[in-house]
């Protein structure tokens, strides 16, 4: 298999190994409602995507991301040249001296090569990933995701159709963004085919004759091809008129098969009972069955819509060609059920968070996102647009806005010597709520309250905490469950389970990913 090489390869091929574990910080001030299993973080996302891996690691359903396009374009709102002072500043701390040499193409292949990576760890067994791109960079990225995630992983190429209007100037007017599209499993995918469907369309189905089965739409009785026991001849009962199959085809059922339709009333000869022979086909089986994608999106709007979108939610124009929530919509159909996790680590203006919660309302699912942006606009334009659109179209669910915090273990997944009470409560809380804790809440030894659970952490220093009987006198009585977090407990099961406490060991370190 042909393989990608580019200067600097070398140097970020294990870098995602060397990235520390840090923590999230909560930001009440930007969040929106209370412990939300829906995050949007500003800060570096090859960083946010390490934080994020010892709770998340094989869980997200669908990835979706839209990278820089390595346009060149320095006039908009984020740097699509991957030039920016902190990618440039990442290039010569990781490549080193060799950064100053690398072209463009080099640039963007060593700034994609660790994050991506660390995606594919964090997508499920049977996830999908969904790349955006245009013919700057799309050759490279496929060379790149045949690397990490193989080649026979590959699912389709899906060319939008995003741009409706012609650029006259141009020598060749661009009317295409292409979407890569890959599988952590290909098999999983292809052995349970039925979950990767778009939903039917229902529209023209009615039930004339009131079939207690419900409305129906009436299917061709022909196919494609020659088969001989499907050649017979068909009478319609109302006119006598005899009907063959035309020239090149054949009836879908062989005659046995046509005489069980017939005795079922599955067999209608047109609308006034004159015409061919049709089938029937009833609305829930349609439904049940689904589309199949096909790879030209044409019918889901452009980056027109997308703007129109933000339009609706802020007064000027904040961000240039902006997905529209309908091909973020699509892609969650296909992918994902109405439980499924959905991350975003190049968020942009927050299309796929509103995509999640527009869809969320239809369908009554319970989709949570996780949103990542690196650059200054992530609170005035990813939060803010997601706030507004809450608001705007009275979406149940709301968020929580993180900021990275530092890191609690380095790459070894040792735990920092000088890690204090609260950053190591911090990390059971959210290991145990997949929330964050506000630290102005948190009274140690309490750690916080979570669906009728408390939490507690016994730490004044690392081996110095042994749960006793003394240690369950200095805490509230409670009737609720009460998780314990310490090196030792010395308290017997029996009283234990009467108090409803449940004891875990404090994690010294992380598993290294």
């Amino acid at each position: 298999m042909p393989t990608l090489n580019w200067i600097g390869k070398e140097a970020v091929a294990n870098h995602d190994k060397e990235v520390p574990f840090r923590l999230l910080k909560k930001v009440k001030s930007h969040s929106v409602g209370e412990n939300s299993q829906n995050l949007i973080i500003h800060g570096d996302n090859l960083e946010a995507l390490k934080a994020l891996m010892p709770y998340y690691q094989g869980k997200i359903k669908c990835i979706y991301i839209d990278p820089p396009y390595n346009t060149g374009n320095e006039g908009w709102v984020y740097n699509d040249k991957v030039n920016s002072p902190k990618i440039k500043k990442w290039l010569g701390k990781v490549v080193g001296g060799e950064a100053e040499d690398l072209c463009r193409h080099d640039k963007w292949l060593c700034m994609m090569y660790p994050r991506l990576k660390l995606l594919r760890d964090l997508l499920s067994e049977d996830g999908v990933i969904f790349v955006s791109i245009d013919d700057n960079e799309q050759g490279n990225l496929k060379l790149l995701m045949d690397d990490i995630f193989g080649e026979e992983n590959f699912l389709a190429n899906f060319l939008w159709n995003s741009t409706k209007s012609i650029t006259n100037p141009a020598l060749i007017s661009l009317s295409h963004t292409y979407n890569l599209a890959y599988s952590k499993k290909i098999k999983l995918i292809s052995d349970n085919r039925e979950n990767f469907k778009l939903p039917a369309i229902v529209t023209g189905f009615n039930n004339s004759d009131n079939d207690p089965r419900g409305a129906w739409k009436a299917d061709p009785f022909e196919v494609g091809g020659i088969r001989p026991n499907q050649m017979y001849p068909i009478i319609n009962p109302n006119t006598k008129e005899t009907f063959y199959p035309r020239k090149g085809n054949c009836w879908k059922n062989d005659l046995d098969k046509f005489k069980e339709l017939i005795k079922d009333n599955r067999i209608v000869f047109g609308k006034s009972g004159d015409g061919r022979p049709q089938r029937k086909r009833f609305i829930w089986e349609a439904e049940e069955r689904g589309l199949t994608p096909n790879t030209w999106w044409n019918e889901i709007g452009t980056t027109t819509n997308g703007t129109m979108e933000l339009k609706e939610l802020f007064e000027d124009k904040v961000f240039n060609n902006p997905k529209p929530t309908s091909l973020i919509k699509k892609i969650l159909q296909i992918t994902t059920d109405r439980s499924s996790l959905i991350l975003d680590s190049f968020s942009g203006s927050g299309t796929t968070a509103h995509a999640v919660l527009d869809l969320n309302k239809e369908d009554g699912g319970n989709r949570t996102f996780i949103l990542v942006e690196m650059e200054d606009y992530a609170k005035d334009i990813t939060a803010e647009r997601v706030k507004r659109a809450i608001q705007k179209y009275d979406y149940r669910d709301g968020f929580e806005y993180c900021e990275l915090d530092k890191p609690l273990f380095n790459e070894d997944g040792k735990i920092d010597e000088d890690c204090s009470f609260e950053q190591l409560a911090t990390y059971v809380y959210f290991t145990e709520t997949n929330t964050n804790i506000d630290k102005k809440s948190i009274s140690k030894p309490f750690v916080g309250e979570y669906n009728d659970t408390e939490y507690y952490l016994m730490f004044q220093g690392k081996g110095k905490n042994v749960l006793t009987k003394d240690f369950l006198k200095k805490i509230n009585k409670s009737t609720q469950k009460r998780v314990i977090y310490a090196d030792k407990c010395l308290i017997d099961e029996k009283t234990l389970e009467k108090e409803k406490i449940q004891f875990k060991q404090i994690p010294y370190e992380v598993k290294v990913y």
